[in-house]
């Protein structure tokens, strides 16, 4: 134990002066989440056509009647035996804030290369209620950096490959595929709004971006290990169906 062990009032007074920095984090938080708001929109004109549940949609309808949408681009791609485990994490996080978006007028849904069978088995294995559409038919994870061919893949990673870290070759391996096949889906955080019928892109975030939809991360931010990963990034993750 390395900590020094202390009176309640000392610690008291420790506290106190972690939460003027605390606050002054929180204030600057709102700071940055008014820019976000604030960014210009892009109009998206090209026309994209999803495979879902209900049958093939547009991307105006999977708004579900709502004027904002935010999509999570989960790793889980055509070549792909199973989603990747870490987005997975992220899909079990989302699940549970699905109904107070929907009460707040924002669509929240996952979207992924996989084919729409594949993923409704997935789904249904992980026991998640969450919208889950295909991009199979079409650009859009292309189009939003979600998605790469094998061959951009290989010309950015195969000078690298020996320095990815661990998690990398740790995903591959429980996706079914190789590093390269792995690496050509990214996650991605993207959100639209629906405005006289035209759809804008607002915002997309990725890496530790997408930190706002890991909530265990902000949790262990607060205890005593902390997230204690160190060399080990993320390796620790799995589907929740495969912990010992």
């Amino acid at each position: 134990m390395d900590h020094p062990i202390v009176s309640r009032a000392d610690w008291q007074t420790a506290r106190d002066e972690l939460l003027t920095r605390e606050k002054e984090h929180t204030r600057a938080g709102d700071v940055l989440a008014r820019a976000r708001r604030e960014l210009p929109w892009v109009a998206i004109e090209k026309q994209y056509q999803f495979d879902t549940d209900g049958g093939p949609r547009t991307l105006a309808e999977l708004f579900d009647r709502r004027s904002q949408l935010v999509v999570y681009h989960l790793q889980y791609g055509s070549s792909y035996q199973g989603a990747c485990p870490v987005n997975s994490s992220i899909a079990d996080c989302l699940e549970g804030l699905r109904p107070h978006l929907n009460a707040h007028d924002v669509t929240l849904l996952l979207v992924s290369q996989a084919s729409l069978p594949k993923i409704q088995a997935y789904r249904q294995r992980m026991g998640w209620s969450i919208p889950w559409v295909s991009s199979a038919n079409t650009d859009f994870n292309l189009d939003f950096g979600a998605s790469s061919t094998e061959a951009q893949v290989r010309e950015w990673a195969e000078p690298i490959v020996d320095s990815l870290p661990p998690i990398v070759a740790a995903n591959a391996a429980a996706t079914g595929t190789d590093v390269y096949g792995y690496l050509t889906e990214s996650p991605w955080l993207t959100t639209f709004t629906l405005q006289d019928g035209t759809v804008y892109q607002t915002y997309a975030t990725t890496a530790r971006g997408l930190e706002c939809v890991m909530n265990y991360y902000s949790i262990l931010d607060r205890t005593p290990k902390g997230r204690d990963e160190a060399a080990g990034f993320q390796l620790w993750l799995r589907r929740h169906d495969e912990y010992a």
